[in-house]
């Protein structure tokens, strides 16, 4: 008998209603994801299971380090399908972990596979899933899933030649691919020697020599408006938290010469084993200028303004030095929320340069801050204006999106939702929005039947169809091939 029925996490007939016949049908707007654009553009076509499964997966990585596994079967050198045995042998062991309904979801979708993964199934479900992906290439599985628009995760410094290679094929036929803004690392000052190279990469890619600060921001806009030009919408940014600290033009400007060298060419001329020129008061003012910035240039476009809050990032010193980043080391983090985002939302609506914009808690202890901070700013004509965004990365599973989506519906307006991303590295995550898509009926169908809410099929019907698409196709403007 199949684990993944056509009733998976459909507890009631309303819920099971809704989604069979309001929620399955509806195409996916997945706007925030971290899929290469090369592979989108080259149309991939993945050699095994390992490279369209495990092969940039932190969250199996984890999984598989806590069951025990050696490092070379998850970043290492071992075999592809020594590595992918090695994750059959966890995968058990996720029971309650959302790997364990994530894993048979993709291989029942993709590959029409009903066994539950371990060792002794191992063997079957490689060979039968590496025969069918000889002839998925990306575009038929995107395809397959009826996926309208990708936004990809780009830095300002990215040439975009992928992008506009999509842009001009037919490799994607019903499939808008567009770049998303994230310039963390231009005001990152953390690090000096790597923001003087990103500055200098920014002042390359605008066709702009960056020696003074009006230089940066002037490429910077430059390179928004080439992202708008290849179809961007949106900008991205993630920080553990928006800070408070005032800072004038002026104070940036000082703050950029003394990380600069003070006007020298290159910071390469700089001893980098003098003492920083900067405080970590400088970096905390650099950055909430910075913010406010992009942030105008994100209400001038008409973008959506994304901001993805909380994550404490590499935690592991070994494993970064080692490993690099973005390998399984992160963890939700505690800073305190609300003072940054008010000044951050506040600052922005006094000067009626407010984008849309997307709030993304990582910890669910400020879910009702996130919500009720996104109250705060709505402003018509958009409806949902602010949005408390999906569950994002360690809460993007069963338990923490139906916290999300209670918080939201306590606390604002769920019909005006804009519904589930993947955020994901991985080819073979988008049913990810059916996961979501079956929670969403399940938390409606559950209050009809408790007498909670009315059994009137015409509003539940539409308030369903436009979480899962309809309310994305309007508050994003991608333009829809076909």
């Amino acid at each position: 008998m199949s684990f993944i029925t056509e009733d998976f996490l459909l507890s009631n007939d309303t819920a099971a209603r809704l989604y069979h016949e309001h929620a399955a049908a509806q195409p996916i707007i997945d706007y925030h994801c971290h899929l290469p654009p090369a592979d989108l553009a080259g149309n991939r076509k993945f050699a095994n299971l390992f490279e369209a499964w495990l092969e940039g997966d932190h969250y199996k990585w984890r999984a598989m380090r806590t069951h025990g596994v050696d490092e070379a079967y998850c970043t290492g050198e071992a075999d592809p399908y020594d590595k992918f045995l090695a994750y059959a042998r966890t995968v058990p062991y996720t029971l309650r972990n959302p790997l364990y309904h994530w894993t048979h979801l993709e291989l029942k979708r993709y590959f029409d596979l009903d066994l539950l993964l371990s060792e002794d199934t191992a063997r079957e479900v490689w060979d039968e899933a590496n025969r069918r992906l000889a002839d998925m290439p990306v575009a038929k599985i995107i395809d397959r899933f009826d996926v309208r628009v990708i936004g990809t995760t780009d830095a300002p410094t990215d040439d975009l030649s992928h992008h506009q290679t999509l842009a001009e094929s037919d490799t994607l036929p019903r499939t808008t691919v567009a770049p998303t803004f994230r310039p963390d690392k231009t005001h990152d000052l953390s690090d000096l020697a790597a923001w003087n190279q990103t500055v200098d990469a920014v002042g390359e890619a605008a066709g702009v020599r960056v020696r003074t600060f009006d230089d940066l921001l002037d490429a910077l806009s430059k390179r928004h408006a080439f992202f708008h030009a290849c179809g961007g919408r949106l900008s991205d940014h993630g920080l553990t938290h928006l800070p408070t600290a005032e800072c004038s033009a002026e104070t940036a400007r000082d703050i950029f010469d003394r990380a600069r060298g003070r006007g020298d060419d290159a910071f390469a001329t700089t001893d980098f084993d003098s003492p920083s020129p900067l405080s970590d008061r400088d970096g905390e003012r650099f950055t909430s200028f910075m913010m406010l910035f992009f942030a105008g240039l994100d209400h001038a476009a008409g973008w959506t303004h994304q901001l993805h809050l909380g994550a404490m990032r590499n935690n592991n010193a070994w494993a970064l030095e080692h490993l690099g980043p973005d390998t399984g080391f992160d963890s939700i983090g505690d800073e305190r929320q609300a003072p940054g985002l008010r000044r951050h939302l506040g600052t922005l609506a006094g000067r009626k340069t407010l984008p849309r914009t997307i709030l993304y808690n990582l910890n669910p202890a400020d879910n009702y801050l996130f919500a009720t901070m996104a109250g705060n700013f709505q402003q018509g004509p958009t409806p949902g204006k602010v949005q408390f965004g999906s569950g994002w990365w360690f809460l993007d599973q069963h338990e923490a999106m139906t916290w999300q989506m209670n918080a939201l519906s306590n606390l604002g307006l769920l019909p005006h939702f804009v519904g589930m991303l993947t955020d994901s590295r991985s080819f073979l995550s988008f049913p990810r929005h059916e996961y979501f898509r079956r929670l969403l009926c399940d938390l409606i169908g559950r209050d009809v039947e408790a007498g909670v809410l009315p059994d009137d099929g015409e509003l539940l019907g539409r308030t369903v169809e436009d979480i899962c698409f309809g309310n994305a196709s309007r508050y994003f403007g991608f333009e829809f091939k076909g």
